[in-house]
């Protein structure tokens, strides 16, 4: 197996260590049906092995939609390459709520700092339960399983090339059986469309009432 290059798939090495000194704040998806994008945003880190060494993955997705809001890559677990992707993230649009797990990187006052800036409510799982983000762990494994075990990238260079494609493809172009076989792309932009059609539609009322 060692010469042909194959290996078993197996957990790595941990991603979610966390801080004692920091402030985790309580998990607050429980029983709430997300109904719409921009409602609820999520984050995690992922261990992506390369032939010589390995890099750590960190994306952020809307729970709605499965979309990627943004990405980043990193080899090593401080907190600047999430606050990166989060920072990106938030370019586009804001979430109600952002949750995470509580590794360090995500309790660190660097990213929390930037989400209650923002208004953003603050969300993280329990410990020891994967399943509180259960989206983003499905990203993981259809990332892994599409693309990282099938290409087995050996440099930084050929991962991010790789990644900015599978990315494209899995944002525009993979139908969802959870979304009616519609990509993220599209059932991102028909909640967003039809959200603002409503806000807008609300504030004419508003206007003409108040004239």
């Amino acid at each position: 197996m060692q010469v042909m290059g194959l290996e078993a798939i197996y957990p790595r090495c941990r991603t979610s260590v966390p801080n004692l000194e920091h402030k985790i704040y309580p998990y607050l998806l429980r029983e709430l049906v997300v109904g719409r994008p921009n409602q609820v945003w999520s984050a995690d880190i992922t261990y992506i092995p390369l032939r010589h060494g390995f890099m750590y993955l960190v994306a952020v997705l809307d729970w709605h939609s499965r979309y990627v809001v943004s990405w980043r890559l990193s080899n090593t677990l401080d907190s600047d390459f999430c606050v990166s992707a989060l920072q990106e993230a938030l370019t586009h649009s804001h979430p109600e709520i952002f949750n995470t797990d509580q590794g360090a990187q995500f309790t660190a006052r660097a990213f929390t700092s930037v989400l209650a800036d923002a208004g953003i409510a603050i969300s993280m799982d329990g410990r020891g339960r994967a399943l509180d983000n259960v989206f983003v762990e499905r990203l993981w494994r259809t990332v892994k399983y599409e693309d990282i075990y099938i290409r087995g990238y050996e440099t930084v260079l050929e991962l991010e090339s790789g990644l900015e494609r599978y990315f494209d493809f899995y944002r525009h172009r993979r139908p969802h059986m959870a979304l009616e076989n519609l990509t993220p792309w599209d059932v991102y932009t028909a909640g967003t469309n039809a959200s603002r059609k409503k806000t807008i539609k609300f504030s004419r009322e508003k206007n003409t009432k108040s004239n």
